[in-house]
């Protein structure tokens, strides 16, 4: 009677021992994994996603992941074409193509793939020159995406952009190109002055041949100076009616209303003893002399 409860109760543990066994062959998949299953170190296929069975012991899964991921890597000290030394910030983006190629053709895929962009990079930045490093970054990246994307296709990765988001230059470098750009800045604006200095004379040029063959038009472009520095207030205008002493026939200074200061030139005359007449024919005398 005893060793019958034993046999049962040793059954029993058996039964347990085998259904934990069998449960640890059950494995749930995400709908973005899936699973290489090594069945005695035999490739065995690709399983999931959802609720799969493997032989347990016997048999072993490595789960992929088939989302896009993204990696930032640095290419530190990669020379241009013309020698100047840069560092490239970028971004890959890539995804599992091919679960099977990744588990067997590649220890580590992400390392691999990783280390991959940063030699590609220093590669395609080594065929551009300076300028165009920092002007054509689009091009660069396309570039360095079809190489990476080469080298990885037999490891079942596909890269679907690269993507340059800092070009780093010395500081000594960065002092040259800004004196660069404010010397280019100074030649466009002295060129520009120039060029403005040349359109003003040549117009000036038309307008004075206008004003000979039309002095009316002369006469009202000086009022219109006039007016425009009247308008500014910093001083006092006297208009003069330049014309009206000759058509009136009066003696200049009464038409300028200066009468006192010829009255004090005729009484100077008076008190030297000369008439004014008679000075006027002695100096003429003399010049006829």
């Amino acid at each position: 009677m005893a060793a019958n409860l034993a046999l049962d109760y040793l059954g029993g543990f058996l039964l347990f021992i085998v259904i934990i066994i069998l449960l640890s062959g059950l494995h749930i998949l995400k709908e973005w994994e899936r699973a290489v299953v090594l069945t005695l170190g035999r490739y065995g296929g690709i399983k999931g996603p959802g609720i799969i069975f493997v032989t347990p012991i016997i048999s072993k899964i490595t789960k992929i992941s088939t989302r896009i991921q993204a990696v930032a890597f640095k290419s530190e000290a990669s020379f241009t074409k013309d020698n100047v030394p840069v560092n490239i910030d970028a971004v890959m983006y890539y995804q599992v193509a091919d679960p099977q190629k990744a588990v067997l053709n590649i220890e580590n895929y992400f390392n691999g793939t990783n280390l991959s962009a940063q030699t590609t990079i220093r590669e395609v930045i080594g065929k551009y020159a300076f300028d165009e490093v920092l002007s054509e970054r689009e091009k660069i990246a396309v570039s360095a995406r079809e190489i990476i994307d080469e080298k990885t296709e037999h490891w079942g990765i596909k890269v679907s952009s690269v993507e340059i988001r800092d070009v780093l230059v010395p500081q000594s470098l960065q002092e040259a190109m800004s004196r660069q750009a404010s010397a280019e800045r100074e030649r466009r604006s002295r060129v520009t002055l120039a060029i403005a200095e040349v359109e003003a004379a040549q117009k000036m040029s038309e307008a004075s041949k206008q004003y000979e063959s039309n002095p009316v038009a002369f006469q009202l472009r000086w009022m219109n100076i006039l007016y425009e520095i009247g308008l500014e207030g910093k001083g006092t205008l006297m208009m003069i009616p330049m014309m009206t002493p000759a058509a009136a026939d009066v003696d200049a200074l009464s038409a300028l209303g200066l009468k006192f200061a010829a009255q004090t030139k005729a009484g100077v005359a008076n008190q030297s003893g000369v008439p004014q007449s008679s000075k006027t024919s002695s100096s003429s005398g003399q010049q006829s002399s």
